[in-house]
């Protein structure tokens, strides 16, 4: 959600001032039997820099009054199996095909980013989308924006792949591409200027249509949703003011960094990222500063039918049966919009 090697991003591991724990694919959240008003998040993806402003989202919405607990996963459809499963109660992702395919009363509540990658490949082997036919790609995990742009190119290029390999972790699949284990992948915007700034010349990126689609968004079921209205508006008026404060001043984010304490450890190479990231962000507006609502909705239709996540016609498609919007028109009748 949703934009330097195996090196760097990892050194979250197993750090005990994260909150929650890393949990390898294919494990789940404990049960646990904390009290009612914790709010368990399972966000499909490792602290990074492009996490930073909503880990500090979090933050702002425990001074609110709500009792987080965030647990790290391997990937976006491990974070849908715990919601579905009641092993968390809100997660991070886009879970459309699971809620179409196995009709399960899940709905988006918020737009958290909207999707901005990059596909790159070996230069030394591919020059072009159509050299890639025949050819196997990353991708970050099953169902994930990265999966769906590489298919919508392959579907426009008249390409297939021979496979789809899922590597979760945008600077995973950068370290892959350094080492040379894969040749073609898609990252976000940091591990892209990582690979152009440590192998000059090695990498090509490929050209890609302009796309309006969520990357990531908070996502629960409806009975969470209906018994816990009034939390789920104070996170999303946490998510939306943090939004706006780095969209007015992209700075902001090394602050709130410094405010929360948050990833302490993190390498000068990282912390030197921070900034440009951002920048770049709000110049590419990938943050919702209204939270999406109908229009984003609307913009997923069209692009997920396209790459194959959602099947029917984009006009038979309803946002209800996908969002519930509720919270966040509430959030923005007291906030306003921008």
């Amino acid at each position: 959600m949703a934009m330097t090697g195996r090196n760097t991003r990892f050194w979250t591991i197993g750090l005990a001032c994260i909150a929650g724990a890393i949990v390898a694919a294919g494990a789940v959240l404990p049960a646990g039997t904390a009290e009612a008003a914790k709010i368990r998040i399972a966000y499909g993806d490792s602290p990074a820099v492009e996490s930073l402003h909503l880990l500090a989202a979090f933050e702002r919405a425990k001074e609110a009054g709500l009792d987080l607990e965030v647990t790290y996963l391997k990937s976006e459809d491990i974070a849908a199996q715990a919601v579905v499963g009641g092993q968390a109660d809100i997660g991070v992702g886009a879970p459309y095909a699971l809620i179409q395919k196995v009709k399960t009363p899940v709905r988006m509540v918020l737009q958290l980013a909207k999707l901005r990658f990059y596909p790159i490949v070996s230069a030394a082997d591919y020059k072009s989308w159509k050299d890639l036919n025949g050819k196997e790609i990353a991708v970050h995990s099953r169902g994930s924006g990265t999966e769906a742009i590489m298919k919508l190119m392959a579907a426009k290029q008249g390409i297939a792949y021979a496979n789809i390999s899922y590597v979760p972790g945008s600077e995973v699949r950068a370290g892959a591409l350094l080492q040379g284990t894969i040749k073609a992948s898609i990252v976000d915007a940091a591990n892209r200027r990582m690979l152009m700034e440590k192998a000059p010349g090695k990498f090509l990126v490929l050209p890609i249509e302009d796309v309006s689609a969520t990357d990531e968004a908070f996502f629960a079921t409806e009975a969470f949703l209906q018994k816990n209205s009034a939390d789920v508006e104070k996170l999303i008026e946490a998510v939306l003011t943090t939004w706006r404060e780095v969209a007015a001043n992209p700075a902001a984010v090394a602050d709130l960094r410094a405010k929360y304490k948050l990833m302490q450890d993190m390498p000068p190479e990282m912390q030197r990222e921070i900034l440009p990231y951002f920048q770049e962000a709000v110049e590419a507006k990938v943050l919702p500063l209204n939270g999406g609502g109908e229009q984003a909705a609307k913009d997923d239709f069209a692009f997920f039918t396209l790459s194959g996540q959602l099947q029917g016609e984009v006009a038979t498609l309803k946002p209800a049966d996908f969002w519930d919007l509720k919270p966040l028109e509430k959030v923005l009748a007291k906030i306003g919009t921008k």
